[in-house]
């Protein structure tokens, strides 16, 4: 087969048999609607990926080879996606880079509009339930830092998913620090994409204390914006600059420019998490420290 376009919708009852050639170079679910196409009849179908002799694939691509012979059930669509999901990432899901729906309003907010949905919908329709006011808006935290939770840490992939889910829902830092505590005890000492994951997100509640929604940071330092470009405490913040030695500055377009030596993703998690800090306890009391 030299090309996908099969995969889109095609029925031919007769059909029984498929031969994908280069299957390697096909994404998971390719794959998956590929081999739907045929033993759509009264047949058994049969699908063959086929590979050239003593030609090496990604390990990548055989995690997609591995998961298709385990998919032979019907209404495997969840578990598939759940295994693509795991193998491409998901993501920067606490930046930017979104699109629809979750880019416009943050995944939080998303989040809680599906669950009202939901909701609605299980009462009948109408308004959604009457619930607490909630942000309006996300975080956007960019540090170069990989966040994830590696299968080589927790190999099975629901569990993963569990834990990713119970993240995404704690607030306190306590609860923070016993989730990480909770971690090293099943599965071992943290490895560094889990260590950055669970600092971004107390980096994350930071920035909501401090109405900080975007930090950006790079070797040489960070950029620092402010939700609609207010600050909480504006006298405070221009004492706090002042203080600063000309290594952090406001810019017109009401962004703080800070200026730092981050040359590692350690040194500017560290940096960004101190940085955020302050501003978030200048933000509750007008003093930084």
């Amino acid at each position: 087969l030299f090309t996908s376009i099969v995969e889109s919708g095609l029925d031919i009852p007769r059909a029984n048999t498929i031969i994908i050639y280069r299957a390697d170079l096909f994404g998971l679910a390719q794959l998956y609607q590929l081999r739907g196409r045929v033993g759509r009849g009264k047949l058994r179908g049969y699908a063959y990926l086929m590979l050239p002799a003593n030609h090496g694939v990604t390990r990548t691509a055989e995690k997609r080879l591995d998961v298709m012979q385990t998919l032979d059930s019907l209404g495997a669509g969840f578990t598939l996606a759940s295994h693509d999901l795991d193998i491409r990432g998901a993501g920067n899901l606490l930046g930017e880079e979104q699109s629809g729906h979750i880019r416009e309003v943050g995944l939080e907010l998303f989040q809680q509009m599906l669950d009202d949905a939901i909701e609605a919908a299980k009462t009948g329709g109408g308004d959604a339930p009457a619930r607490a006011p909630v942000r309006d808006w996300s975080p956007q935290i960019n540090l170069g830092a990989a966040v994830l939770i590696p299968e080589t840490y927790v190999s099975d992939l629901d569990v993963r998913m569990s834990l990713y889910r119970r993240l995404a829902d704690l607030d306190e830092g306590d609860e923070l620090d016993a989730f990480a505590a909770e971690l090293v005890d099943r599965f071992g000492p943290l490895p560094d994409e889990v260590r950055q994951l669970l600092q971004i997100v107390a980096i994350k509640r930071l920035c909501i204390a401090a109405g900080v929604e975007k930090v950006e940071a790079g070797p040489k330092g960070a950029t620092i914006a402010f939700h609609l470009d207010q600050f909480a405490r504006p006298d405070g913040l221009i004492q706090f600059i002042a203080g600063q030695s000309g290594t952090i500055r406001l810019r017109p377009d009401h962004k703080l420019v800070v200026i730092r030596a981050w040359a590692t993703v350690d040194d500017r998690l560290k940096g960004a998490r101190d940085l955020i800090a302050t501003l978030a306890r200048i933000a509750r009391t007008g003093k930084a420290a």
